[in-house]
């Protein structure tokens, strides 16, 4: 099911609905919101009584991440800026149910929270943009590559330590108008979300996982929900992709095994395999490029997150001490 975001009557209803049966917390991004969407939708579809319009209310709120838009998410903390203020609001009971990108998401929840649903996994590949159709390997030396993740910028440095890598944050649209602007020379978003945004179209270049691993859970939606609430578990589990829901546990417990953050360069990939075994490919990388491990498991489904959590400690055993230390950045530059 593809999802777009709201049109304006459904913003107009979001905003006036008195009670409804379940109000799903989403951030305001065209993004978060073709997200909230699709579960809506799909929670339509599964229960009659979730059907009527204004059965489901969207609810946004604004997130540390969406406020402070100049830095990149290591220097002000990680990843649980873009879930804080929304796993509060579940908790405090404002909102039934919250809808996560799960590459945002910590890899513990609040006491009292769990995430246990996800829909199916999108293409958790990334997208290359470049100003005069160049990928990757045919970027002129010198080129200037705007990316607010560490994992984006430690593998590139990887493969092209020729190449300058700036902070670069914004929605779809503004960092593909400042590539436009010739603020950077290229950059990278998510294909997950060009797809779920309708812009499936803008995408040139597709990375393969052996350019560019993905980031953990990289085009998994996740539910979050109140441990306690029967109410809201039975909806939840309705929608539950269970395919998606052990790639994903696979990937996170890799990052747990790791301590991993937005402040650190680790990048997994869960994949079935024909026979219906569970691979899981992963890799740490320096910040600045210059020292990388990988390693590979595969094994049954049921044994996902041992498979991950084995993968992350050799990876914790070979980086050793200070793998991650990151100096800092330089400033986005100005054309």
């Amino acid at each position: 099911m593809q999802a777009t975001s709201p049109a304006a009557g459904d913003k107009q209803r979001i905003m006036t609905l008195d009670a409804p049966l379940l109000r799903i917390g989403t951030r305001g991004s065209p993004l978060a919101l073709a997200q909230a969407e699709a579960v809506r939708a799909r929670l339509a579809a599964a229960f009659a009584e979730l059907a009527a319009p204004d059965a489901i209310a969207i609810v946004v709120i604004r997130t540390t991440g969406d406020a402070i838009t100049d830095r990149t998410l290591a220097a002000i903390g990680g990843k649980g800026l873009f879930t804080k203020e929304i796993e509060q609001a579940l908790l405090d009971g404002a909102i039934d149910l919250a809808v996560h990108s799960m590459k945002d998401v910590p890899t513990f929840q609040p006491d009292g929270l769990i995430v246990d649903s996800f829909l199916p996994r999108e293409d958790p590949r990334d997208a290359f943009f470049a100003r005069g159709g160049a990928d990757l390997d045919t970027l002129p030396a010198g080129s200037v590559v705007g990316t607010a993740s560490l994992r984006r910028q430690a593998q590139i440095l990887s493969a092209r330590p020729d190449l300058r890598v700036v902070p670069f944050r914004g929605n779809v649209e503004t960092r593909l108008k400042k590539l436009e602007d010739g603020v950077v020379d290229a950059t990278l978003l998510a294909v997950a979300g060009l797809k779920r945004l309708g812009q499936a179209a803008r995408i040139g270049t597709v990375l393969t996982p052996e350019q560019m691993l993905p980031a953990v859970a990289q085009g998994a939606i996740g539910l979050e929900r109140r441990v306690a609430d029967s109410r809201v578990e039975r909806y939840l589990a309705a929608l539950n992709d269970q395919p998606t829901l052990i790639r994903v546990s696979a990937e996170r417990a890799l990052l747990a095994s790791l301590d991993g953050s937005c402040k650190t360069p680790i990048a997994a990939l869960a994949e079935f395999q024909p026979d219906g075994r569970l691979r899981l490919r992963a890799l740490v990388v320096r910040p600045d490029g210059s020292e990388r491990h990988a390693t590979e498991r595969l094994g049954a489904a049921a044994d996902a997150e041992r498979l991950g959590h084995d993968a992350g400690a050799e990876l914790r055993r070979h980086a050793g001490p200070g793998f991650f230390d990151l100096p800092p950045l330089p400033e986005e530059p100005a054309r």
